[in-house]
Order: C-alpha cells, then structure tokens, then sequence
C-alpha cells in the first residue's frame, strides 16, 4: 500500500503517523509543508505579496507551498490514500489536484472548525472527514475520532520536581489560569506554569512564568516526565481531546483539565483526572495527594497513534 501524508507537522506529532505506518510495512511519504520555506527575490516581491493578500486575497506564499505539493506528488505517483491534516491551509482547486493522485482522499481535523473554518471544502472534496471535536462531528456528519498517544508507555515515578504544569500561549484562558495558580500558592504546591508569547500579558499574575522562546520537544518531554500533573485548559470552541491528555496517558500522569466532555471516555477515572468548572475554579487538595491508578492495557492501547492509523488507512490486523 502507498500512502502519502500531507500536514503542517510544526510540533512533530504527525511524524508518528509515518514511522506508525512504517513499521506496519507501508510505503509512506510525507510532504511537511512547515518545511517548505518561500524566499521573496527582494523587498519589493514582499510588498507585492502583501498588498496581493490585502486587495485580491491572493497569498503568493500560500499559491506557492500549494505548487510544491503537487510537484512532490508528481514525482511520487498514484497512491493509494493521501491523507491531509489542517486541510484548511489549501485552496479547494488544490485539494481537487492532489484527489487526482490518490484512491481514497481524506483529512483529519485536530482543531474546531470555527477557530480553521473549512468551509470551502464540505462539498465532495474528501472521501471522508474526520474530527476530534465533538460538535463539529454533530454540525457536519464527520467521523470522530480523537488525538492520539504518540509516545510509548513511561514507568510511573514516585518523585517529581513539580506537582502541576502546563505550557500555553496567552488567549482567554489567561484569568482561569491565574486564579488556579492563587489555589495552588494557598496550598504551597510547586507548580510550573509557563506563557509563551511575543509580549507578555498585563494581568499575569506573579508567580506565573513568562517566555519570548518557543519551548522545544526535548525540553517539554523533560517538564512532562518531572511534573506529577499535568494541566488542560481547554481553548473556547474546543470540544475534543488535547494532546496534553495523550501525554498524561503515555507518562502516567494524572490531569487537570476543563473538558468537560472527557468524563464520557473509557479512559476516564476520577481518581486520575480532575475536571474544574471554568466559570467556577475550585482545586481539591486531597487530589494532588493520590497516586495515579495505571490504564487497563487494552483501554490504554485504543488510544496509540498504532490504532488511529489503523482507523484511517482501514489497516486489519
């Protein structure tokens, strides 16, 4: 079988998708567009670019990286499935050129469709959407299915640098995560909290830290296997699950989190996760106490990367 992914893989989570598919013995290609770098010749290319996307909503950069696709495909031939994740990022003709090349065209989207609306692309474009989210999979007839665990099962540990963390950029979520952050100094628990932003919010409060550079994978992983808890807070419009729940999984961890639709999946345990009301945060202290209960493997293994792939491709095992 010939597969070919298409994804804007800034964070690397989609790479697992290829070596998953790998070591199932597929032949798998994947065009990266956050790879692709368009060059302006000169400065005035760059203000033409500009001014193209203000007046005609004609993105030169865009028209570009969607060229580059098509030439990958090209040169790799028919392929049995493509499968395009943050579909929202090419025009429609583009998606009906690269459907030329494949038998079964789909997508996969791992945000809400009104934070990347994919409007343009509900008509025939795919063979078959599917969805994290859980309104949209009602609003538009997707198929749903969640994010996936994309690291192999850590050992529990016992000691942690760090009783709560999280890493996120500044947006709407900022009071709740002030005020969790009040609770946690009241009790005297060691979290780590980190914004990361280009300007630093007015209201953050003290103890929150605040960061112009990007966090990378090696330093997250090191934050995620030294912090006892991990926590989600749940952008507005987002009704599926976050990769930070897959993390939790994967390390062992338990969670606080403000998806409320997480208490509907055969993962959850309340010993495990904690769910706050974002209109009325209240942290339970006897919660930071209790050790984490491990996964039934079987529910654990519904959720790798192994079975998400399996779902998309139709792999049977």
């Amino acid at each position: 079988m010939k597969v070919c992914l298409i994804s804007f893989d800034y964070w690397n989570y989609d790479y697992h998708i290829v070596e998953s598919l790998q070591k199932k013995g597929v032949d798998v290609t994947h065009i990266d567009i956050s790879q692709y770098k368009y060059e302006y010749k000169n400065f005035f290319y760059k203000t033409g670019n500009f001014l193209s996307k203000l007046f005609f909503k004609r993105n030169i950069k865009k028209i570009k990286r969607q060229e580059f696709i098509l030439t990958e495909l090209n040169r790799m031939g028919k392929q049995d499935y493509i499968l395009c994740i943050r579909p929202d990022l090419i025009d429609k003709q583009a998606h009906l050129k690269i459907k030329s090349f494949t038998k079964k065209y789909v997508a996969y989207i791992y945000d809400s469709c009104k934070r990347f609306p994919i409007d343009h692309l509900l008509d025939n474009v795919f063979d078959k959407i599917y969805s994290f989210d859980l309104d949209d999979v009602k609003t538009f007839n997707f198929t749903h299915l969640t994010n996936y665990i994309y690291l192999e099962k850590q050992e529990i540990k016992h000691h942690f640098k760090y009783d709560v963390f999280i890493v996120m950029s500044p947006d709407q979520r900022i009071p709740q995560l002030n005020e969790i952050a009040r609770q946690l100094d009241t009790i005297n628990s060691n979290y780590k909290f980190i914004i990361v932003s280009q300007k630093k919010p007015s209201n953050l409060y003290k103890n929150i830290e605040f960061s112009n550079d990007e966090i990378d994978l090696k330093q997250l992983k090191w934050y995620l296997e030294h912090s006892k808890i991990l926590l989600d807070l749940v952008r507005d419009g987002h009704n599926g699950l976050s990769f930070r729940v897959f993390e939790a999984l994967a390390y062992q961890k338990k969670l606080i989190t403000t998806n409320s639709t997480i208490t509907g999946y055969e993962f959850y345990n309340p010993n495990n996760i904690m769910v706050l009301d974002p209109e009325n945060i209240k942290i339970d202290s006897t919660f930071l106490s209790k050790d984490y209960v491990p996964l039934n493997e079987d529910v654990f293994n519904k959720f790798t990367v192994d079975r998400f792939v399996d779902t998309i491709f139709e792999i049977k095992n």
